[in-house]
């Protein structure tokens, strides 16, 4: 299965995207060498209470773990899934193939795209955001806003520092080590992780639930809009 011919990348932002290309077959294998489960944990923590979404916008989710599992228990589901390495798509085409037929892919940097259809009631960013800059953040979701349905939510999953002992003397390093690597392997130019959390709540989306991983090293939240109220809109945080 292969990308539409005509799909090219779009015109990125200031800071170019990382190429992941290379990293496509293999980003599995390196995942389960380095956290084991966790990552998948992490991404899949709030799956079950998202089956009655219809229209999803699922950006950098690299060789296509989620989409996969969300169209299997989501039968209705349509995506639109956004990355600027093709390789990836394909993988992730590959991954969710018997569901195929409910992907559109966009070979497009996530910070220059326009959504073609919303409005989406689900938005999914698994360790994507750590990928650009607070302020890239912010933009991010600040244009995405408008095409998100009132009752949307936005799914993240994250690495994270904890305000703790292991935070100051393991999680940090580790972090630093990652962004080491990575620059190495795709040219990713970020070496910190920005503050999603305060670019959300500026761009007008409440925190509503979150879980923890590894003592904090991994995140995975619900964020809706700021404007909307819900039975969901709540914060239950889970060690």
């Amino acid at each position: 299965m292969s990308l539409p011919p005509s799909l090219e990348l779009s015109a990125a932002s200031q800071t170019r995207a990382p190429d992941f290309d290379r990293l496509a077959h293999v980003y599995r294998w390196m995942e389960a060498f380095t956290f084991g489960p966790y990552l998948a944990r992490c991404r899949c923590a709030f799956l079950s209470g998202i089956s009655n979404r219809r229209h999803a916008l699922v950006l950098g989710d690299g060789d296509g773990r989620f989409t996969a599992q969300l169209l299997r228990t989501n039968p209705i589901i349509q995506i639109d899934a956004v990355d600027a390495s093709r390789a990836m798509l394909q993988t992730l085409l590959h991954r969710a193939a018997e569901n195929a037929s409910r992907v559109r892919c966009h070979h497009s940097d996530a910070r220059s795209w326009l959504p073609p259809d919303p409005p989406y009631d689900l938005v999914a960013t698994h360790f994507f955001l750590d990928c650009l800059t607070t302020d890239e953040v912010h933009a991010l979701a600040a244009a995405l806003r408008s095409a998100l349905s009132p009752s949307a939510v936005w799914i993240v999953s994250e690495f994270a520092v904890p305000e703790s002992q292991f935070g100051r003397l393991a999680a940090r390093p580790l972090i630093g080590l990652l962004y080491r690597g990575f620059g190495l392997l795709t040219g990713l130019s970020i070496r910190r992780l920005p503050d999603h959390a305060i670019a959300l709540r500026e761009a007008g989306f409440r925190l509503n639930r979150r879980r923890a991983f590894l003592y904090g090293l991994l995140v995975s939240e619900i964020w809706s809009r700021e404007d909307y109220s819900s039975p969901e809109s709540r914060l239950l945080q889970t060690c």
